[in-house]
């Protein structure tokens, strides 16, 4: 048994442990009280989008409204979720690629964008112990955030 990387391992574990401590001090020194980000208007006002945000968002709610009432039925099979899942991420993967905000609104964006990959998961059977059904109301959720939260002309929130 070559025993070589093991101890390359081990060396490299002993050289980092001061250091990641000396983070974790500095990091806790840092953001003493930080509380989790929240989705918050920009002063008052909706945050500006671009055409590929628009665009992709428009598509994600297109693909989920035909399925409205197999969700809230309880009519939709795990197939028909991972189905609508994979098309989901397809517009996200989209949307992350191809949309070019302020960072400020970048950052409020990711919030939504993190829900939709959360519920997008449990629909496509990804999460442990996801339930395809919570996903979809996840999913459905980010929709509304992102109506209530960004500026999108035309946007009608979905009657669920």
């Amino acid at each position: 048994m070559n025993k070589k990387p093991l101890v390359t391992v081990l060396c490299l574990l002993a050289l980092a442990a001061p250091l990641s401590s000396s983070l974790a001090a500095d990091h806790s020194h840092h953001h003493h009280g930080a509380a989790t980000p929240t989705l918050q208007l920009n002063q008052g006002q909706k945050w500006a989008t671009d055409a590929p945000l628009r665009d992709g968002m428009s598509r994600i709610q297109a693909a989920m409204e035909p399925r409205l009432a197999e969700i809230h039925g309880n009519r939709l099979n795990r197939a028909g979720y991972a189905k609508l899942a994979a098309s989901l991420e397809r517009e996200v993967g989209g949307i992350v690629a191809a949309c070019k905000l302020a960072p400020e609104a970048d950052a409020m964006l990711h919030l939504v964008l993190a829900d939709l990959g959360a519920g997008i998961e449990a629909m496509a059977g990804k999460s442990k112990g996801g339930d395809p059904r919570r996903g979809a109301a996840k999913v459905l959720g980010a929709l509304e955030d992102y109506g209530r939260y960004f500026d999108h002309p035309g946007w009608k929130p979905m009657a669920h």
